[in-house]
This record gives structure tokens, sequence and C-alpha cells, in this order.
């Protein structure tokens, strides 16, 4: 602690150094030992406590090594697993970066996401199926330039294969090697299945790049389709052969659809480009979709008004309205969001305007949002200050008639809650690091545990709900592929299935006196059922076109409101709440327990040539081999190289030759090398190191090399001494610095403190002058950096184009304490202010800055405010300055040019600049326009345009090209 304290006090710091210093990677608390398990194709790390889940994961890893790898025909090299339990995100990913594949080992709330699977046998398929994709490109030129650069060279050939790919391949691996998986759950399409049968018929580079107003499916189901259709046209190999023709081909933009055209041609006909194997693959299924509709018998139901944004065309922006709960019989709130609002929560009625009450933080799962007449709660994420890798999910309570809102508990694990109908409980879904699940009863008030309820069955419990006696509750009970609705008296203990076990994805249990309604997607289309509690008979509530979910009922059990899925988003529909007129269903699905066979994946899970081992493989509840387990020591393996060879620097004037490397629990970074300037013509050897495994980072750069420049050399005019020279420099930066992430509300806060030395020595400088900014023949310069910044702004949507409310401030202390022939001091501060503007999206930003350094200093530090910009920087004693920024979208558009680019929006910036020195004032006013673009159909986005700037002093205008935002 003593020495926490003493680096605290050091570290009254800023963001010099930061430009040299590696960036800050999401880590474990330091605290937290690790392990190791080692397969023949795997070695998976787990932190301490996680032993039994590591080695059921490990087992099935293997299991799933040949099915997962089969139709791709690669069997991928040996890689690392490192399963994450302080984190409450249910995610997972694979990287090259440096190679590994992580999971994020809290099951989801989502039904939608999880299914019916155990959660890491599902990350094990879909992301292991990542591992034999990437690996699919180590061949040919891809083994080439893997030899040549390591990953950075494997990630060549991948840049050639679209993203939709990737993620479609793996989620239909996870369909056909399972009986769940999205490609089976109806919610997974139905944003795609909206906009086709509302007549929205996207072309491919709309499909692909996205959409400000309009809902643009992801990769995830974009992908699902086209993949899912070539398989089901030409064999399940297809994509093997399609991936072995494309890294043959010269790495050219559109070789991936050129190697579709030369697969799929045949003799009666020409081969599809992926722009017709994606018209077809929608053509395909859209007309199942038409035939499903058309044989449906609607309930009818009513719209509650609502005022969502209007786009140019007049339909209104992307705006959903979901999880409605009533607070009395006329009024009920819900959750709002979409591409123009972030989540936030509305009270609806018939008779009045929509009202917003509370704007939402980052929700873990908005759905699970549970409401009584004067509270209302739901699950926000908590951040740990330090360690990225630790993320808790904390209680939120609102009440409605005050206010006030309470954020009940802190560093716990919860990933759902419901209110008692009396407010005095809280019952919630707990997460222990050691992969179980269990139900808790709380304190409403204290957050303090009440009751802990018994999981004998160690189940996966999802969407609990109190029923009106405050005692008894009902949740979703998940174990080994098969659900029920389980009711259990929180007093007594005692459980009771409502439900058949099976494999049917029911979801969102509510009780409503003696029945309990819920969703299923039993008939192919997810809907409202109902259980009657005391026969279990089985009813149809709803029959909705596209999707009706989160059923309530009014106070006094005459309406049911539930949200309904348009292409516009979906929007709260009441009717009434009338169990005679409901649908007698058979209480298990007819097909024995799983969704209805969906028509576009056809026979693949009997023709796919892993999927029935796949399937075998997940029905075995427990792998039978134990592998010995050994400490994983991070210090090690602290050196891990990822990638090396040249790399062509962001600014292309330099490149770049050298070893990167990256522990695989990212606490050390390293990397080394050699630069070429090509604007200076000289080059520099480097090592930048940096240690994250700390609660202070410490980072350590040295740099040896060469510069070369001219300087006038005359003492009055005319300048025309121009004398050049070049010097040797060697360069040392040490320093430590501690990042705070502060987010726990709808502002994202951060804090920053740090103190870097620098030392730089230069030996043959022969020019008899020098500039003020350069050490030259004063032969060496010892300064210390200090600095402290601050911000928040707000949580944006999509349509926004800057924060509308926000703060931000920075201070820095620059000086040689050390004495020497140079000596300088700067101290620098600003601050900025964004404010909304006249329109929704419309961002002003304001901007101010201090500067002042040493009147007689011998060596000057770069400027650490804004300047003005088209103006170069002049150095003076004290420096003022402002500026004002108008950010705006002016067009959000769907301009497609052929296969180069597609136009996504237009915006605009209008800007003006002041500086006071001591001797001068400067002002420009200018207007940036700019393009938000994709080039080649890759979806990440682009953004740049020119900028036109008048410089008021001198009456000059200028025009620069502008680069915001060049993807990553």
């Amino acid at each position: 602690m003593r020495t926490y304290l003493l680096v605290f006090f050091w570290l009254i710091v800023g963001r010099l150094g930061v430009a040299q210093s590696l960036p800050v990677l999401d880590q474990n608390p330091a605290s937290l030992r690790w392990y190791q398990l080692n397969t023949p194709h795997f070695r998976v790390l787990y932190p301490t406590g996680f032993d039994s889940t590591a080695q059921r994961t490990a087992g099935r890893l293997e299991q799933l090594y040949e099915p997962v790898s089969a139709s791709l025909g690669k069997r991928p090299r040996r890689i690392s697993v490192l399963l994450q339990n302080q984190n409450t995100s249910s995610n997972g990913f694979v990287t090259l970066y440096p190679r590994r594949s992580e999971f994020f080992a809290v099951p989801p709330q989502d039904p939608t996401l999880l299914g019916t699977l155990n959660w890491l046998d599902l990350l094990a398929v879909h992301e292991f199926r990542h591992v034999v994709q990437y690996d699919k490109a180590l061949q040919h030129y891809g083994k080439v330039l893997y030899s040549l650069l390591g990953n950075t060279g494997l990630y060549i050939p991948l840049l050639t294969v679209p993203d939709w790919f990737a993620e479609g391949d793996a989620v239909g691996t996870e369909t056909l090697l399972s009986t769940s998986g999205r490609g089976r759950i109806p919610n997974f399409d139905l944003g795609m299945r909206a906009n086709r049968l509302a007549g929205l018929d996207f072309d491919y580079q709309k499909a692909v790049c996205g959409s400000f107003r309009d809902n643009v499916p992801n990769h995830y189901v974009l992908g699902y389709f086209m993949t899912t259709y070539l398989k089901r046209t030409y064999g399940p190999d297809v994509w093997d052969r399609v991936l072995n023709r494309n890294y043959r081909r010269f790495p050219w933009p559109f070789a991936f659809s050129r190697s579709i055209r030369d697969v799929t041609t045949i003799a009666t006909q020409p081969g599809l480009s992926v722009e017709a194997l994606y018209q077809q693959s929608m053509s395909d299924a859209t007309d199942s979709w038409e035939k499903q509709r058309a044989g449906l018998t609607l309930t009818p139901a009513t719209n509650l008004p609502v005022s969502a944004e209007k786009q140019q065309t007049s339909r209104p922006v992307f705006t959903n309205y979901q999880h409605p709960q009533f607070l009395n019989d006329s009024t009920l709130i819900c959750v709002k969001s979409g591409l123009g609002d972030t989540p936030r929560l509305v009270l609806l009625s018939e008779n009045k305007p929509e009202r917003t009450i509370h704007v939402q933080g980052f929700t873990n799962d908005p759905g699970m949002l549970s409401a009584t007449p004067t509270m209302v709660s739901w699950i926000e994420f908590g951040y740990d200050p330090r360690w990225g890798q630790r993320l808790y999910s904390t209680i939120r309570l609102l009440n409605i008639k005050t206010g006030k809102l309470t954020r009940l508990t802190h560093r716990t694990r919860y990933t759902a809650v419901a209110l008692s109908p009396d407010n005095s409980r809280l019952l919630v879904v707990d997460n222990t690091t050691d992969y179980h699940t269990r139900l808790l009863v709380l304190d409403a008030k204290t957050g303090a545990v009440l009751k802990t309820l018994a999981n004998p069955d160690d189940a996966f419990y999802q969407h609990p709900r109190w029923q009106a006696d405050g005692r008894t509750i009902v949740v979703v009970w998940l174990k080994n592929g098969q659900k029920t609705i389980q009711r259990i008296d929180t007093q007594t203990g005692e459980t009771t299935d409502l439900l058949p076990r099976s494999g049917d994805n029911s979801s969102n249990p509510q009780p409503a006196g003696d029945y309990v309604l819920f969703n299923s997607p039993r008939s192919g289309i997810d809907n409202i059922y109902a259980v009657d509690t005391r026969s279990g008979q089985v009813a149809q509530v709803t029959s909705r076109p596209l999707a009706a979910y989160h059923a309530a009922v009014s106070p006094s059990g005459r309406t049911l409101a539930f949200d309904d899925f348009a292409a516009t988003g979906s929007r709260i529909q009441t009717m009434p709440f009338a169990p005679t007129s409901w649908t007698v269903v058979s209480a298990v699905p007819a097909n024995g327990g799983s969704t209805p066979p969906v028509r576009f994946f056809g026979k693949l899970p009997q023709q796919d040539p892993g999927a029935a081992a796949g399937r075998a493989v997940l029905r075995d509840s427990v792998p039978s081999v134990t592998y010995r387990a050994k400490r994983f020591s991070r210090l090690g393996h602290a050196l891990n190289p990822y990638s090396w060879g040249a790399v062509l620097g962001s600014t292309g004037q330099s490149l770049t030759v050298g070893l990167n490397s990256q522990d695989l629990l990212s606490t050390t970074q390293f990397g080394v090398g050699y630069a070429y300037n090509q604007a200076e013509r000289v080059g520099n050897f480097f090592a930048n190191l940096s240690y994250q495994g700390a609660y202070p980072i410490f980072d350590l750069s040295f740099q040896r090399g060469h510069r070369n420049t001219s300087i006038y050399i005359d003492r009055t005019a005319p300048n025309d001494s121009l004398r050049s020279d070049r010097w040797q420099y060697n360069q040392l930066t040490a320093g430590v610095r501690l990042p705070w992430r502060l987010t726990n509300s709808k502002y994202v806060r951060s804090m920053s403190l740090s103190t870097y030395y620098n030392y730089q020595q230069v030996t043959g400088y022969d020019l008899p002058v020098r500039y003020a900014t350069e050490v030259g023949f004063a032969g060496s310069l010892s300064a210390l950096t200090y600095g402290f910044s601050f911000s928040q702004v707000i949580r944006q949507s999509k349509r926004d184009v800057a924060p509308r409310w926000g703060q931000a401030l920075s201070i820095s202390y620059r000086h040689t304490p050390f004495g020497g022939r140079l000596q300088a001091g700067q101290l620098a501060a600003q601050g900025l202010l964004y404010v909304p503007g006249l329109g929704k999206h419309h961002s002003l930003r304001l901007r101010g800055g201090y500067q002042q350094q040493g009147a007689g200093d011998s060596y000057l530090f770069s400027p650490a405010v804004a300047y003005p910009r088209g103006q170069a920087y002049v150095s003076t004693t004290q420096l003022y300055t402002t500026s004002a920024d108008y950010r705006l979208p002016l067009a959000d558009t769907h301009w497609s040019l052929g296969r180069l680019a597609y136009v996504q929006r237009v915006k605009a910036n209008v800007f003006y600049d002041f500086a006071q020195g001591t001797n001068y004032q400067y002002q420009t006013v200018g207007l940036d326009l700019s393009l938000v673009f994709n080039v080649l159909r890759i979806r990440t986005p682009l953004e740049a345009g020119i900028r036109t700037i008048y410089n008021v002093n001198t009456g000059l205008p200028l025009i620069q090209p502008l680069v915001i935002d060049i993807g990553f």
C-alpha cells in the first residue's frame, strides 16, 4: 500500500508521453492466479477457482475439434483459449494480435443468443470455427506472408474475405452441429424478415455497409443466409472450395466474388457473383417467409401512440419501444432505443404524449425491466476503475413519483432483477465466478441478501418474476438442452415445473392470475403463449405477422400489452386479456421439443460432414478425459511475438521493420525495430515496453537514430542562407500512468494521471544556430512531464455526429529540473464543453486553453493546447486559445458508386479559432465537409473530406484534405 501511495503522489501528470506509450489493454486484477490445461490441440488458461469448468471446456474443445473443422477441410494449429470469469458481459472472440481466443464465462439472459445450449459449448463451436477460418488462409501466398510478417501477414489474405462470411459461417456451424443455434431462432432473422416482407429490398452495398436511417441487419444475419444458401445449393463443402480458390488468387479486392463465380459455374449456367448470391439467397428466404405469412390468422391489436424520429422520406427512423410494464390501467413504462436514441425509459398512454423519465446508462439486459406503480428496476454494467476485464452488473432503482435514482448494489454479478409487488424485495439471478447461477432474494432498500434459493439441479436461470402473492416466483429453468418454466416457493423451496421439459426456447414468463404468459417460437414465429397453472393446459395468446414479445397485464386484468415488431422498429400493442379467445395447443411442440424445422438450412444437418458428430458431442454432458493442471506464469510468458517484418506507417511517411509482442494475459507489450522516415530520409532504431500487470502502468522506450533538417542562419533579412545538417540522437522515455474508467451512468467517464521522464542526447550537430524546439549543439535535454486529464461525455446514438453533453479537462506541466544548458518550463490547461445544437443530432463544442512558458527559456516545448487551424504555431510566453465547432449531419444517404464506394452520410462542421499570444493575435474561420463512406464493400466505414479555412489576419483562404477516421 505504501508503494501505491508514493506512486500516486508521483503521478501528478498528463498526457505527454502517451504518444510514445503503447495502448492500454484490458487486464484482470494483478492478484488473480492463472492455471493451464494442455490438450493435443488447445492450451486452456483459467483463473483460480475455475478448475472443473476448465476441465469440461478443454474436453469439449477436443471433442469438437474434428466436427467443427470438417466442412472447411482444415485442421488448425494449436491455440490458447482463455476463460475469463471476472466479467459479466456474455461474449467471446478470436484474434490474431496475439493469436488466441477468449470466452467470457457468464451465460446471457438473452434467449435469442443462448437458445437452449450451454453457453461455453456454444462458444466452443462458434469461436473455434473462427480459428478454423483463420488458419484456412495459411496456404499459398498466405503461408509465405505469414513467414515474412507473422500474424500481420496472415491478416492480408483474410482481408480479401468479407466479414459476413466469417460470422455467417460460424452461426451456420453452431446451428448445424447442435439442436439449437441462432439459425433455428426466429428472432435472429427478425429484422431481415421484416424488411423483406415490407418490400425493403436493399442492394448488396447497403446490406453490407449499413444505414443511418434504416435497420440493416448485421453481418451475422446477412452472412448466415448467404453462406447457408450456397452450402444448401452447391454442397456442404462449397466454402472449402471457394476459400481454396480465393487464397490461390492474387489478393485483389474482388477475388472472393470471382472465386464464388468459378466454383458455382456449371455447364448449364454461369456462376454466381457475390451480388447474385445475395439476391438469390434473399429471394429464397423471402419466398419461405411469404408462405409462412400467408398461413397466419392474426390476432388484432392496437398501437399505443409514440413519437419516433422521422427521416427525410417521412418514414420513421428505426426506433424500438420494448419491454412494457403497466403502472396503472392507462399508463405503462417501456424502453425506447434506436438509431437516434440511446436506451431511455418512457411513459406511454392512449391519451397523453410520450414522456421520457430517465435516460439509462449501459444496460446489461434491457429486456429485464421490472416495474410496479411506483418503482422500476433494471441492471446496468458497473466498471472496475482500473481492471478492464473486471466488469460488474449492478441494480438501478428509479422512484417514478419522485425521480430519485439509486444504485442499490456495487461490485455484484447480477444479470436479472425483479421487484416484488410491494417494493420490499428484489429477486435476482447471481452469476458466481465458478460458472454457476443462483437465485437470491434481496432487501430492496439495502441490497442485503435475505435468502439464497437452492439450485439442486445446477440449472441456469433466466427471467425471474414474482407472482402476485409476493411469495412464489416463476423462472425459466435450463439444463442439458431442455427448458421449462418453474414455479418456486421462496419460503419452502418447493419447485413445480409448469411445462414439460423440452427443447422449446421459452422465455420471459409473466404471471397473470391463474396463468403464466411466456414467449415461445414453437410455431416458427415468436409469439406469446399462456400456461394454466391449475391444469397445465397451454394456449397461444397472440398471432402476429412477425413477432410478439414481453407480455404485461394491466392491474385490472383487462388489458394485455406486448411489443410487436415491424420494419420501422418495435411498437407497444394492446389487446383484451381474454383467456376464452386463446387457441389451445399441445403442451410440448409436436416435433418433439425443438423449434419447428427451418426451411432455410434444408437437409444440411444430415449432409454436413461434422454435423452428426457435433450433435452427438453436445448431447454428452461431461467429457470423460481429465487433464493435468499447472500454474501459468505471467512473467515466464511475458514475451509472445505475434508479428514481425515490415509495416507501413499510418501517415505513409515511415516504413517500419520490427517485431511486436504481447502476452496472452495482456499485461506486457513489447516492440523493437527500425523505422525509416521518408520525409527526412533517415532512420532510427527503437524499443518500446509497457508493463500493465500492476495497478499503475509502467512504460519505457528508447530510440537511437538520425535527424536531417534545414535552418536559415541569417540574423537579418533577407533569409536566404539555408543550411542543412544531419545528426545523431539517443532518446530515452520512462514513465508511469494510471488510467481510470469511471463510467457509472449515461456518461462515459475517464481520468488519467501520469508522469514521464525524457532524456535526449544529440551528437554531430554542426549548424551554428538551432530551432528553439531542437536540442541541437546544446548536447542533451532532461525533462519531466506531469499531467492530469478528466473527461465525461454523454453516450451517443448512431445518428449523433458528436456528444451533445460533456466536459473534458487536461492539465500538463513540463520542465527541466536537472540543470544543463537547456532550461524550459511550460504549464498548460485546456477545457472542452459540449452542448446540444439546434437539431436533435447537432453538437456545439466550445474549447479554451491557456499555456505559459518562461520568457528566457533556452528550449521550447511543442504546444500543449489547440492552435488555430491553418495557422503555423508561433511560440510565446503566454498563450490564450479558444475555439467553437458546430457539427451537424447534412444528409443520410445510400449512394453507391458501383463496387468502389458507398456513401452513408454527408456531415459539416463550422468552426472559429482564436489565439492571443504575448505579441500577436490570430483568428481563423472555416468549414469542414466530410463523407462517411465505405470502400470496396468493406463494412468498416471511413470518414474524409475537405477543410476550407479563411485566415482573418492575412485575408488568405486555405483548402486542405481532411481525414477524420481511417476505420481503426
